[in-house]
């Protein structure tokens, strides 16, 4: 090769970086199909050449920016109401792009993990869901999972109109509170899937808001530890055999017709996985923070039932910290309390779940403009999956309609509010939110466990006394101190308001719980 081609060739190699740069490109979040939050500013944002002058035109208003020296462009357009009609929005910067069908609405994320990733075609009644499901007023998008400790700035995916053909895949809780809210409502509705089943909540937080918090530094040490471990020589080896040892029993389970164990996990796999603090948030939220939202919904906890304890503070914080990083304000964000699952206990006692339901019930305290949905109801024992979502969509939905759409509903779950000891009676008051109580299938309220000074639970012979008391005793407890309600993995509970939204599982008590750190 002579010297002239080999300086041509340089120079056009050198040159690749900022012709690919020059482009105009979009994130996948802005793009044909979209909804537009309607009356706030949203903001609109890609890539171009650095200094290149952007405008965009939708609406009859038109903004511009300018490319920084990393090629970024950021503008907000002007607030307009919803609208139903297909709009096009038109970007101009080294090219032109036209946006169709894009419609101005109300906008949610769908958070969370696998009860939330669960799909509309694995739901209760999937086949009648799917083939009802023509809407196309409501936008779907779903956000590809990716754990990383570097952030993402984009994501492979597409909105599409609601239909028979795209809506099996989509989560069933994501796009039944949406069709609530889009009906009754009326105006469009925009869902945003980026939900990952088994995640834990620490993944879903920017790595060094966790690192700078003293709450969490035996998480974030172990974190370490782990990340070091998992990159060890001797780790390798030591999957590798055990990796050999496990083909060896699977090929023989298959030999012997029978059910071959689960392979060993690859400790490698933990670094681009679902629970290590940060991996989430940098690959799969951060791409679409800043879009214009009306709020979000959360189904998760069960990864981190085991740190309930923890959780009643890394729940909170992860919610404050979306709100600071989206910069939209105290934008409402509701979650899904734990459902009941694993086998039934028999007698009262101590629970992981029933603390971390706690800890979430707490949060409605620690937090501006948030709400729970109780369904301590719609679990499956011998199922972490339960396949009613409509249900669980729905006491979400009340909670938006209520507090956000001015829909006079009742929306929140009666919640223990005071306990009397008179005698060898133990009185309970509970906050029943302009409702009151009623029971299911017997009229005995089942669920209340009773303690003395001992703090032996024992389950009480209970009775609503009034719209909003229960009054439990047991002979085996002469002085009751403490009263708990479906407190437990699975309960067998039966109370609830008279609009079938259940109580929400509860205790009197202060003691210490069994997820609390050792010191």
């Amino acid at each position: 090769m002579n010297t002239t081609l080999k300086t041509v060739l340089l120079v056009l190699c050198a040159s690749l970086p900022l012709v690919a740069r020059a482009e105009l490109k979009l994130p996948a979040i802005i793009g044909d199909n979209m909804v537009l939050q309607q009356k706030q500013s949203d903001p609109i944002w890609g890539w171009d050449a650095p200094g290149t002058e952007v405008t965009v035109k939708f609406g009859g208003q038109t903004k511009s920016a300018k490319a920084d020296d990393k090629g970024k462009w950021t503008l907000k357009l002007d607030p307009v109401p919803a609208s139903a009609t297909p709009a096009t929005l038109t970007i101009k910067g080294t090219s032109t792009k036209e946006l169709k069908n894009i419609l101005v609405g109300e906008v949610w994320v769908c958070s969370g993990q696998s009860n939330m990733q669960f799909n509309v075609g694995s739901s209760l009644d999937a086949d009648l869901e799917i083939a009802t499901a023509k809407y196309p007023k409501i936008r779907l998008i779903s956000v590809p999972n990716v754990g990383t400790q570097e952030p993402h700035d984009d994501f492979k995916g597409a909105w599409s109109e609601c239909s028979p053909q795209t809506v099996g895949g989509f989560s069933a809780v994501g796009y039944f509170f949406g069709r609530s809210i889009h009906q009754i409502v009326g105006v469009p509705v925009g869902l945003i899937n980026d939900s990952w089943g088994g995640s834990a909540a620490e993944s879903w937080v920017r790595r060094d808001v966790l690192e700078k918090d003293p709450r969490f530094k035996t998480l974030m040490q172990s974190t370490v530890d782990r990340e070091a471990a998992a990159t060890l020589p001797a780790t390798a080896a030591k999957y590798k055999a055990d990796l050999a040892a496990w083909k060896k029993v699977a090929d023989q389970a298959v030999k012997d017709h029978k059910q071959a164990p689960r392979p060993p996990a690859n400790p490698e796999a933990w670094l681009t996985g679902n629970a290590r603090p940060g991996n989430i948030f940098n690959g799969v939220l951060l791409p679409t923070i800043g879009y214009g939202i009306k709020g979000a919904i959360w189904y998760q906890g069960e990864s981190n039932a085991g740190r309930a304890y923890e959780y009643g503070y890394l729940f909170p914080l992860m919610i404050q910290h979306w709100r600071t990083e989206w910069k939209q304000g105290d934008f409402p964000f509701y979650w899904v309390q734990l459902a009941d699952f694993m086998p039934e206990t028999p007698e009262p006692g101590e629970s992981a779940w029933a603390e971390l339901r706690e800890s979430q019930t707490k949060t409605q305290f620690a937090i501006k403009n948030g709400g729970q949905a109780v369904i301590i109801d719609l679990g499956e024992g011998k199922d972490i999956h339960p396949k009613n979502k409509r249900d669980v969509a729905e006491r979400l939905a009340r909670l938006a309609l209520a507090k956000d759409y001015g829909i006079k509903l009742v929306y929140r779950s009666p919640e223990f509010k005071s306990l009397e000891v008179q005698g060898s009676k133990a009185v309970i008051t509970l906050d029943t939110f302009g409702s009151s109580l009623q029971t299911f299938d017997v009229t005995e309220v089942r669920g209340v466990a009773i303690c003395g000074e001992d703090r032996k639970w024992v389950w009480a012979d209970a009775q609503i006394t009034a719209g909003n008391k229960i009054t439990a005793s047991s002979p085996k407890v002469a002085t009751p101190v403490a009263v708990r309600y479906a407190w437990a993995n699975n309960p067998v509970c039966n109370l609830y308001n008279k609009e079938w939204l259940p109580v929400t599982p509860f205790r009197s008590d202060s003691f210490e719980m069994t997820t609390k750190p050792k010191q």
